[in-house]
């Protein structure tokens, strides 16, 4: 399976486009004089033996960022819990969470909202990309526990930011990338490590994303209408575009300055299986192709080239990521009747092949003769028995780490992250991880380190 290139390729039609033992203190993680640079640390609470339920002191404390969406969505897996705050720019859109959770707190602003309600011990996040950095920041100032959508952050700067943030303070972080809490995703890691498949130098990521409209210019300006705070909405961009109702609500996601296209959105999904199975961290190249884009919005499709250096005795990986319609060439091992998944992941070994669904799940080892003879390793990893959201909260109760924390998640977010940065520019782009730089190109390098709005920091 070689390198591709997109002009190989016809868009295929994508059909849905458009206890309390402890004292208070304790309890809440109180974070004392970070802003001074005093050290602290977060005690776990543990959830009291006994009947099987949770007394009302027991259970964690939670304040909700971004409800209309997939806030809305991660909260409702969060019902066993204390949702004692919700937080939302647009009343409007997040009417249904504010419904279903009467008895939290409503505000619009974060920051006040982290500043006077003091109960809270945990952030779920789940605004616009754009403003995820800033309110995780915040909320880890603060001691809390947090829980940030994918990709982690807009911008690469911000993923290492909140990686070193995270290691300081000691809460406990989790990013939504919900398939590294599965069986399969963890199988897969078994499989590869157990030497199932022999080394493996290639892998091959795909999905059917972006359903939502891209290639498009700068859209024009509108009224705002007045259940929504559009400043609030624009928060640290410094690109301060006028309302349209196409940024808002969700189909930001395909404009630069807002969202991460497909690749930011689909890629801590589908690049996970092989980041974590291969041990990668961070490519020391890449280079894209995209179909369409303009200054504004993502491209309808593209494929980027990452090469990853030799890790120990494991040798060096190219990884190839497509959106948009396109993918790799389908395993003559599947058979001329079996179709491509719309979205997975190939692990190309030398001794066969791993193919994986989406979120890791559906491992399957090819030829079937392969498959058939593997004798399966015992189980080594944790398996997850409840949500990748309650793993969190099992994580924020207990001395576990989250599933999928921010050591983890921030390298694999600068990596996705670096894929927009080579579609956008057209360049071959060389990373030098330790620096946090990209090395031969300054045009390339000024988007890892884009500036925030007047007012607005970590």
């Amino acid at each position: 399976m070689g390198r591709l290139n997109p002009q190989m390729y016809l868009l295929s039609e994508v059909t849905d486009m458009t206890g309390r033992n402890r004292s208070e203190m304790s309890r809440r993680g109180f974070l004392g004089g970070l802003a001074a640079g005093a050290a602290f640390a977060v005690v776990p609470r543990h959830v009291v033996a006994g009947s099987g339920e949770q007394p009302p002191s027991e259970k964690l404390n939670i304040a909700g960022v971004g409800v209309g969406g997939m806030g809305f969505h991660n909260l409702r897996r969060l019902t066993s819990e204390n949702i004692v705050a919700l937080c939302d720019v647009d009343e409007k859109y997040a009417a249904k969470a504010f419904k279903k959770f009467p008895k939290a707190r409503k505000w619009k602003d974060f920051r006040k909202m982290l500043d006077q309600q003091d109960e809270i011990e945990a952030v779920l996040i789940a605004t616009p990309d754009h403003v995820h950095a800033v309110v995780s920041a915040a909320a880890m100032k603060h001691g809390k526990h947090v829980y940030t959508q994918k990709p982690l952050t807009h911008k690469v700067w911000e993923a290492r930011k909140l990686r070193e943030l995270a290691d300081r303070t000691g809460v406990v972080t989790q990013m939504g990338n919900q398939g590294h809490s599965t069986d399969g995703t963890r199988t897969v890691w078994e499989w590869v490590r157990d030497g199932a498949i022999g080394p493996i130098r290639e892998v091959h990521c795909w999905t059917f994303e972006p359903r939502w409209p891209q290639n498009l210019p700068k859209p024009k300006s509108q009224a705002v209408p007045g259940n929504l705070d559009w400043e609030l909405w624009l928060g640290p961009s410094a690109e301060r575009w006028d309302y349209n109702d196409i940024l808002h609500p969700g189909t930001w996601r395909g404009f630069w300055p807002y969202g991460t296209a497909g690749l930011g959105d689909q890629g801590c999904h589908v690049m996970d299986a092989s980041f974590w199975a291969l041990d990668l961290r961070a490519p020391t190249s890449l280079y894209g192709y995209p179909v369409g884009g303009t200054d504004a919005s993502g491209p309808l499709a593209e494929i980027v080239h990452y090469d990853f250096p030799a890790r120990g005795d494991k040798p060096p990986v190219h990884l190839t990521w497509y959106d948009g319609g396109l993918q790799p060439p389908k395993p003559p091992e599947l058979g001329p009747d079996a179709e491509m998944r719309r979205a997975g992941t190939i692990f190309v070994g030398e001794k066969g092949k791993i193919v994986v669904g989406r979120y890791g799940q559906d491992p399957r080892i090819l030829p079937d003769e392969l498959m058939q003879s593997y004798d399966r390793p015992p189980q080594t990893l944790e398996r997850v028995h409840t949500t990748h959201e309650m793993r969190w909260v099992e994580a924020c109760k207990t001395d576990k780490k989250g599933s999928s924390h921010f050591g983890y998640a921030g390298p694999l977010a600068e990596t996705v992250l670096l894929g927009n940065i080579a579609v956008r520019t057209g360049e071959y782009l060389e990373w030098d991880a330790d620096n946090l730089k990209i090395t031969n190109s300054e045009k390339a390098n000024a988007l890892v380190h884009e500036k925030y709005h007047s007012g607005w920091s970590l």
